[in-house]
């Protein structure tokens, strides 16, 4: 049995957070609603102290690496429409 591991990197400025708490509560708001509808692991990886970007790490494990990649897909789309920031850059990565 093959196990597939997708990682998505997202990047993203929050410009309207004027300190550190907003900056929090737009992540964890995203961070939340991944978790409600897709069966992922999502921390914030760089910029943690920086009060307008923000580096998101976006983990999903199954044995379909289409359907992964689907999948982390949909999320940069999640992402991409997330009125609360700009997506600047992203990757993804199916291992």
């Amino acid at each position: 049995m093959a196990t597939r591991v997708g990682l998505l990197h997202l990047e993203v400025r929050i410009a309207e957070a004027m300190n550190l708490k907003d900056k929090r509560r737009v992540v964890k708001s995203f961070k939340d609603r991944l978790s409600r509808h897709w069966n992922v692991s999502v921390a914030e990886v760089d910029h943690v102290d920086n009060i307008r970007q923000a580096v998101l790490a976006v983990a999903m494990v199954g044995s379909d690496g289409r359907y992964i990649k689907g999948a982390l897909d949909k999320v940069v789309d999640l992402a991409h429409a997330n009125r609360a920031w700009t997506l600047i850059d992203y990757s993804v990565e199916i291992i």
